[in-house]
């Protein structure tokens, strides 16, 4: 396993996290981002990486819906931290690509190994799999880690990996080898988020960075668009914590994670760089950042 790099940060603890998707023995929660039926209240199936937004109709269960969209019930009712999994008319769920490991116990494992190896919570997986924090595990017994993170051996470089760099700074339209993989670029379209330029992780998750900052920084919208999702108020929410995607005009979004206030509204047109909220820790985070995806474009603070 290579070592890990240290991390160049404003904290003495590197601030990362949310919205990592990793494969394990060959699984992993990658479920398509849209409607795969005619039921929802969808107007245009979404690109794979992106998010969508569903409202309940009458007659509606979790399994309807976790069905239309292609993903599992358990996916719905953590990104919009469902209490006892009811749901009602009217509610607004946000349909998030799902981020975990699903990862079969070996000899020796248990819930804190997990937590360890994979850089998860005890808790977080023992309520996901609804288990007690002390359970035992059993041999082959098939655990999902919510936001489970795998460091990957490192690549020798290749003329096609080498390519990336160059494919992050606007100089190529080939396909993208990391995030949502559509390898749209779109130089000088997206303004830096925060005033401090930082990055503290590199591409990760849904084509993701994460960039440190102070707590309360503030945070500005990367581009013009529409406000689709503003989650304040705390709550786990898929890992990212208080959150807002942006819809943009030429089919991208931007989300914004981990946020310590939330400063828009669904439905909010906002221009680039105005204040979308504040800088935070909330979710799954180490310290105060921004974790900052583009779904549907190249990330331009990738490195």
């Amino acid at each position: 396993m290579p070592l890990l790099a240290a991390a160049v940060n404003l904290d003495p603890n590197p601030a990362i996290g949310g919205g990592d998707i990793t494969v394990v023995d060959g699984s992993a929660l990658v479920p398509q981002g849209g409607p795969s039926g005619t039921a929802a209240d969808v107007t245009e199936r979404p690109a794979s990486s992106q998010i969508s937004v569903y409202t309940v109709r009458s007659g509606d269960t979790l399994s309807s819906i976790a069905n239309m969209f292609n993903v599992t019930s358990n996916t719905i009712i953590w990104a919009n931290d469902i209490k006892n999994g009811v749901i009602h008319e009217g509610d607004s769920l946000i349909i998030l690509p799902v981020t975990g490991v699903q990862h079969k116990v070996v000899k020796g494992e248990t819930l804190a190994s997990l937590a360890t190896s994979f850089k998860s919570n005890v808790h977080d997986i023992a309520s996901y799999n609804n288990l007690a924090d002390n359970s035992a595990l059993t041999i082959g017994q098939s655990i999902i880690i919510p936001n489970g993170v795998v460091t990957p051996a490192k690549p020798a470089v290749t003329p096609a990996t080498a390519k990336i760099k160059s494919i992050a700074s606007g100089k190529t339209t080939e396909p993208f080898l990391g995030g949502d993989g559509d390898g749209k670029v779109i130089p000088g379209y997206f303004a830096w988020p925060t005033d401090t330029h930082l990055i503290t992780q590199g591409l990760h998750g849904w084509n993701g960075v994460d960039i440190g900052a102070r707590l309360g920084e503030s945070i500005y919208a990367a581009a013009e668009g529409t406000v689709i999702v503003a989650k304040g108020g705390g709550g786990w929410n898929g890992g990212y914590g208080n959150y807002v995607v942006i819809q943009h005009p030429n089919g991208t979004q931007t989300l914004y994670a981990h946020m310590s206030k939330v400063l828009v509204s669904v439905g909010d047109p906002v221009s680039q760089g105005s204040t979308i909220g504040k800088v935070g820790m909330t979710g799954l985070a180490t310290g105060p950042h921004l974790h900052f995806e583009v779904r549907g474009a190249v990330n331009p603070f990738a490195n």
